[in-house]
């Protein structure tokens, strides 16, 4: 079992990891729509991960700690738990690399993540969401096989390799001759805006980093406003799944502290919206928990008037059926 390293990730290590992706990943377009721009008031960049491999952007993390790991390390295999985005992600990385994978899903994982799991070849055990300490799930699991743990987001080389979308967004923007203002990401246990905090801060430092989080669900708005990690209560919708992270990383809370200029929150009506915005404009199909930036842009809650604004699609695994009543709003 690997521990997490006590030291913090830095710009360089998104950098570096962003040539190690090369070639491995799908550099996401750059999206824009009128319509977008008109009902911000500011010219908007959305950054689609629902079109990388797995269809979430957290192939990127998973390959990046893959490709790290040394030959016996690799041989040992790699242990995670996920409701779905990192599982696949994981189990595809793995695969790639010929690396054997063991992924800890909830029991109420949407089945078309387990399925988009399975599909890879991993081993896959389930747990009660309410019920299990899912770290410690993995800590047990690892150890039984000496195998090395790739947690969600709560490690440097998962946040670096996420961190490579924000880069690619400020390139793509200073392609088109602008600069981002903000930039707005889904936040659950805070890998994905660590990374892309990291990626900014030494890319386009005058970029504001805005998280956003489903109702229910805000511990990392807390967290900033406390100066320390809180948890949720568990009580809040299931809708985002992808977003129910008990509470903020050590190691992400630690980046993200500093560097993030607010927090936004988004109801699942807002949601909705988003969802059917993004495939009847975008033509992008997204799920709840990927859709909560372009929510709050929607709804007003993100300072994008007269600015420009990057929001980020995290994924597009929904459940049809979800997606069906996105679609009915």
């Amino acid at each position: 079992m690997n521990a997490i390293p006590p030291r913090l990730p830095s710009h360089q290590d998104v950098r570096e990891a962003a040539e190690r992706l090369r070639g491995r990943v799908v550099r996401t377009p750059m999206l824009r729509h009128p319509l977008l721009d008109e009902l911000a008031g500011g010219t908007v960049l959305v950054k689609p991960e629902p079109l990388q491999r797995t269809g979430s952007f957290k192939f990127r993390g998973a390959t990046n700690a893959v490709l790290k790991l040394d030959a016996a390390q690799r041989a040992a295999g790699v242990v995670t738990h996920s409701s779905g985005n990192h599982g696949q992600a994981v189990a595809c990385a793995a695969a790639s690399e010929g690396v054997r994978a063991l992924i800890a899903m909830p029991q109420d994982a949407p089945a078309i993540k387990v399925e988009s799991t399975r599909r890879w070849g991993p081993e896959i055990t389930f747990f009660d969401r309410a019920t299990t300490d899912r770290e410690v799930l993995a800590e047990r699991l690892a150890a039984e096989r000496g195998a090395s743990i790739i947690p969600p987001f709560d490690h440097p080389d998962v946040v670096a390799g996420q961190g490579t979308l924000a880069l690619e967004l400020v390139e793509d923007a200073a392609a088109a001759g602008l600069s981002l203002d903000t930039l707005a990401v889904c936040t659950g246990g805070g890998g994905l805006i660590a990374g892309c905090a990291l990626a900014v801060e030494g890319a386009s430092p005058a970029t504001a980093v805005w998280a956003v989080e489903p109702e229910g669900w805000d511990d990392t708005a807390r967290s900033l406003a406390a100066g320390a990690r809180l948890a949720n209560d568990g009580k809040g919708a299931g809708l985002c799944d992808a977003l129910l992270s008990m509470r903020p990383g050590a190691l992400t809370f630690a980046v993200n502290q500093p560097r993030l200029k607010g927090a936004a929150v988004v109801t699942p009506e807002e949601v909705f919206r988003a969802m059917r915005f993004a495939f009847e404009a975008l033509k992008v199909v997204v799920e709840p928990g990927g859709a909560v930036a372009l929510a709050a842009l929607l709804a007003g809650k993100l300072p994008a008037r007269g600015k420009t604004t990057g929001i980020v699609l995290s994924g597009g695994n929904v459940d049809p059926a979800v997606f069906a009543r996105a679609l009915a709003v």
